[in-house]
C-alpha cells in the first residue's frame, strides 16, 4: 500500500519502437533524473544507458500487475520511478494497470504524482514503414484473450469489418494463441476484396526489422512468420498496393491519387 505521506512521482514512459533516435527528448531527460527504472527486461535494457545511477528492475512478461504494484510502492517511499513500455505506454501498455490499481486504492490524484510521457506507437511505426495505410478511419484490436474473452474480441472484429475500417492487430499470434488471427482474417474476407493489402511489420526500427506486404488472399502463405512482435495492418475496401507501398487514399481522392476536386 502506498504511503501517501511521502510525495513520490511515477513517470509512465513510452520508449517507442526501440530505435534510440525515436525516443522523445522528454523521455531522455526524465530517465536521467529518476531513482528507479522498472519494466520488462528488454525495454529496461534499451534505455539503461540513459540513466544516471538509477536502480534497474527487470521483470518478465506476465508480471504486469505485480510490476505496477511495485512501482506504486516505490513511489510511496518518496522515489521518482520510471515505468517503461514499448511504443506508447497508453496503448496496450502499462498506464492501465497503474491507474486501475491507484483508483482501487482511492488515490487522491496527487500523491503519488503520475506523469505520462507518450512514445511513438507500434501502429505509427508500422504505418511509416508500410507507406500510408492509415489515411482513413482505422481501429486497433488486440487479439490477446488473456484479459478479454474471445467472443468480445470477435464482435469487435466483425464490427470493424462491417464498418470498413483499416484494422491494426496487436498481439496477433503466439505459440499458445495461433488460430485467432486466421479467424480474424476470415471475418474480414466476408466484407472486403481478397486483394486488400495486408502489411506485416516485425521489430520495427530495430536491427532485425522485417516488412512484408501481402493481401488477404495470400496472407496465409506467410502466416508462420507472424508472432507477438509483429504488427498486422489490414486495409479497407479502398486500400491498394503500389511500388511496394501500402496506400489508403484520403476520402476525397481517387485511387490514382488525383483529387476529385475540379481544377
Amino acid at each position: 500500500m502506498t504511503n501517501q505521506s511521502k510525495s513520490g512521482t511515477i513517470y509512465l514512459i513510452g520508449i517507442g519502437p526501440g530505435d534510440p533516435e525515436l525516443l522523445t527528448m522528454q523521455a531522455r531527460k526524465v530517465l536521467t533524473e529518476v531513482d528507479y527504472v522498472v519494466g520488462y527486461s528488454l525495454y529496461v535494457n534499451q534505455v539503461s544507458h540513459l540513466t544516471n545511477n538509477a536502480i534497474l528492475e527487470h521483470w518478465a512478461i506476465g508480471e504486469e500487475l505485480e510490476r505496477a504494484k511495485r512501482v506504486i510502492d516505490l513511489s510511496g517511499d518518496g522515489n521518482k520511478v520510471a515505468m517503461v513500455s514499448s511504443g506508447d505506454i497508453g496503448i496496450y501498455g502499462m498506464s492501465g494497470p497503474i491507474f486501475n490499481i491507484l483508483s482501487d486504492m482511492q488515490w487522491n490524484g496527487k500523491t503519488p504524482q503520475v506523469i505520462v510521457i507518450p512514445g511513438i506507437s507500434a501502429l505509427q511505426s508500422a504505418s511509416a514503414l508500410l507507406g500510408s495505410p492509415l489515411m482513413q478511419d482505422f481501429c486497433t484490436i488486440s487479439l490477446s484473450d488473456l484479459l478479454t474473452d474471445w467472443p468480445d474480441i470477435q464482435n469487435r472484429i466483425t464490427a470493424a469489418s462491417e464498418g470498413d475500417f483499416v484494422v491494426v492487430f496487436y498481439n496477433p499470434k503466439s505459440k499458445k494463441r495461433h488460430w485467432q488471427l486466421e479467424a480474424a482474417f476470415d471475418s474480414l474476407k466476408k466484407c472486403r476484396p481478397l486483394d486488400t493489402p495486408v502489411g506485416l511489420v516485425k521489430n520495427a526500427f530495430r536491427e532485425d526489422q522485417e516488412v512484408v506486404l501481402v493481401t488477404l488472399s495470400t496472407v496465409m502463405n506467410v502466416y508462420h512468420q507472424i508472432d507477438m512482435f509483429t504488427t498486422v495492418v489490414v486495409g479497407n475496401s479502398t486500400s491498394y498496393l503500389f511500388e511496394d507501398k501500402f496506400i489508403t487514399p484520403r476520402g476525397y481522392e481517387k485511387k490514382s491519387g488525383k483529387s476529385d476536386e475540379k481544377k
